[in-house]
């Protein structure tokens, strides 16, 4: 077995180190349309050869930020760590450019970055049972059913991420990394695979998350679906991590708005530091996109920590975001002089980097909208709302003007070519003879009205494309359909309806082609009143938006969506507080809705639930919460729901 240990090894081993780095997708761009975005791997490979270099012992190196696995496949999955002398991110923001010379020589920008290689194998293993068991137990085949080695440095952070393949359909399986030559070894993570598009599979549970700021509080709801183990797959559909420069016990670092490869870099790094985050990391493979902080958004007057409002607008569009535009002025005065595409393409950069995401073969600009056929039994299809192509949305201070236009019938969310894919793939699914259809979206789509109006940063600011959408649905008789949102930091469900085009009666549903879960946050801000304002501004809500028919504001927490062939069961999940770490788990509301029906099942929610306004219904405030590391259910009441962070001077 080769062991980077010496300079006459490393040399030895150039061809191999070669090809090893090209196995690694990190070094890949994640758009074939910016190749600039990917790592030259033959300057990588010279350069770790050259005089001096001197290859870490294994015993310098830690994986450093656990494992994770994601983007399930019927024969493959990709695995992830990160193997590294420290925690800290590489200090070089050097994309090295994917179109120099075949032949290029080496200068300086690349003898500042790191000319020492790590060289790790990877494994995978058929996990025992049915897959849920937890991971420490070790419980497993030792025997390999996939494996191989790769290469990694400071150019793309140290992070680690392969395709397993040659795996067999919806079956689970730990994996494992560990530096050459030595014992030293990540956790044993567990993953499964999807079923093959043609299984008859009778059922399938998703747990959804949304929105996790790591200085607002712990990541509690991440911690107890782990421990539960509940579910085959995670979803999140966005706000993995925040940009802001919010101060507190859990202050953000950098301490600054992020803008270069470094400050992504970085954030990543310390979100995954949290344990409970890395724990359903490590146990289930994760399905993921971005949303309009963080991963790939930054809002100068980001404030809304700091303040009684939900959210300050931070939004972005094809031309720039409400903190940053693609103007000359806003280049100079609003930033470090970085652009908005060269933002983007940090972003970009450090979030393929750091998530267990697939870099698909894309035809066009930074796309990460995909489809996974899982059996028979549903398509899940991923869409971007938020940064592909999307017309201009509210900014803060043009909210008058985004009102003359949201019935403009050339507003996109999505562009004209994720929109037309995105249709496709609903026909597909329907003529394949897949039962259900859920689209994980970032933005709530029921058209919902608020006391100051609608909200034209969802699709309720996209009237046009929501209409497009409908029709398409209606039209082709496409039933079964199941919309996923995060985004707002509070919980919605809503019948899925055509107002204004289809009858509906929201005592029965009738009318309905649909329904939406849209779910709360991890920890970001949600409504700040006590639990009995947040009752009160639900049921304001539920009075005036007909299709809504439970809406809660108050806890932190996530939901579990298990598909059958028959029915889809929504379990509704939260947190009493995230201002400390804590393992509470209170059932909130649980919906049904029938194969071929349409709508959520009546009584909603079965009559009653534990907070917010229900249509038709009781709220009943039980507080009886599971304490999922002990097992033990509990009557809980908490003060405070979030951390206090200090105003800034």
């Amino acid at each position: 077995m080769y062991v980077l240990a010496s300079i006459g090894l490393a040399t030895l081993l150039a061809l191999p180190a070669c090809a090893s780095f090209q196995g690694n997708l990190n070094y890949d761009s994640p758009s074939k349309r910016h190749p600039n975005m990917g790592i030259n791997v033959p300057v990588v490979s010279h350069r770790s050869h050259k005089r001096g270099a001197i290859a870490f012992q294994p015993s310098e190196l830690n994986f450093t930020h656990g494992v994770a696995s994601g983007d399930p496949y019927p024969d493959s999955v990709i695995i992830w760590t990160r193997v590294a002398p420290s925690l800290e991110s590489s200090d070089s923001n050097v994309t090295v450019q994917g179109t120099v010379p075949l032949y290029n020589h080496d200068t300086e920008q690349y003898i500042q970055a790191d000319a020492n290689p790590v060289c790790v194998d990877w494994k995978v293993m058929q996990a025992a049972g049915n897959g849920n068991l937890s991971i420490s137990s070790g419980a497993g085949s030792n025997m390999s059913v996939s494996s191989g080695r790769a290469y990694t440095t400071g150019d793309i952070d140290y992070t680690v991420k392969v395709e397993a393949t040659g795996l067999r359909p919806f079956t689970a399986y730990n994996y494992q990394f560990t530096v050459c030559g030595s014992d030293n070894t990540s956790p044993v993570g567990l993953t499964k695979t999807a079923p093959a598009e043609d299984a008859d599979i009778d059922q399938l549970k998703f747990a959804v998350f949304s929105c996790a700021n790591y200085p607002n509080g712990y990541f509690n709801p991440y911690g107890n679906a782990a421990r539960k183990a509940q579910h085959d797959y995670v979803v999140h559909l966005g706000d993995y991590i925040y940009e802001s420069a919010a101060q507190g016990p859990r202050a953000h670092v950098p301490p600054r708005l992020l803008f270069s490869l470094f400050d992504y870099r970085t954030r990543h790094g310390q979100y995954r530091t949290d344990p409970d985050l890395q724990l359903l990391s490590q146990d289930f493979a994760w399905i993921a996109t971005w949303d309009d902080h963080g991963e790939l958004i930054v809002d100068l007057a980001e404030v809304h920590l700091l303040t009684s409002n939900a959210e300050v607008a931070n939004n972005g569009y094809r031309d720039g975001f409400s903190g940053l535009n693609n103007t000359e002025e806003s280049f100079r005065n609003d930033g470090p002089s970085i652009s908005v595409d060269q933002r983007k393409m940090n972003a970009v950069r450090a979030y393929f980097e750091w998530m267990p995401i697939r870099q698909v073969d894309m035809d066009d600009n930074l796309r990460i909208w995909r489809n996974f056929k899982m059996g028979k039994l549903l398509d899940f299809i991923v869409l971007d709302t938020r940064n592909y192509d999307r017309s201009i949305t509210t900014l803060g201070w043009n909210n008058d003007y985004i009102d003359l236009l949201v019935d403009d019938a050339s507003r996109t969310l999505m562009g004209s070519h994720q929109e037309n894919w995105f249709y496709r793939q609903l026909s597909e699914s329907a003529g394949r003879g897949a039962t259900w259809r859920v689209i994980g979206n970032q933005i709530i789509f029921s058209r919902i009205i608020e006391s100051f109006g609608i909200n034209g940063d969802n699709w309720n600011g996209y009237t046009a494309n929501r209409n497009r959408t409908l029709q398409h649905l209606y039209d082709n008789n496409i039933s079964n359909n199941i919309f996923l949102a995060g985004d707002s930091h509070q919980n919605w469900v809503s019948d899925l309806v055509w107002l204004g085009e289809k009858e509906y009666d929201d005592t029965t549903g009738a009318g309905a082609l649909g329904v939406e879960f849209a779910g709360t946050a991890v920890s970001s801000t949600g409504n700040r009143k006590p639990i009995n304002g947040t009752d009160a501004d639900a049921r304001a809500r539920i009075d005036q938006s007909p299709v809504l028919q439970w809406q809660d504001g108050y806890y932190r927490g996530y939901f579990v969506m298990s598909v059958g062939k028959d029915r889809i069961d929504t379990q509704f999940f939260g947190s009493p507080s995230v201002a400390t770490r804590n393992a509470y788990d209170l059932p909130l509301a649980n919906f049904t809705v029938l194969a071929g029906d349409n709508r959520l099942s009546r009584p909603v929610a079965g009559g009653s639930v534990e907070s917010g306004g229900l249509r038709g219904g009781e709220v009943e405030h039980t507080n009886l919460t599971l304490n999922t590391e002990t097992g033990e259910w509990e009557y809980v009441t908490f003060d405070q729901m979030y951390i206090v962070i200090p105003r800034s001077n």
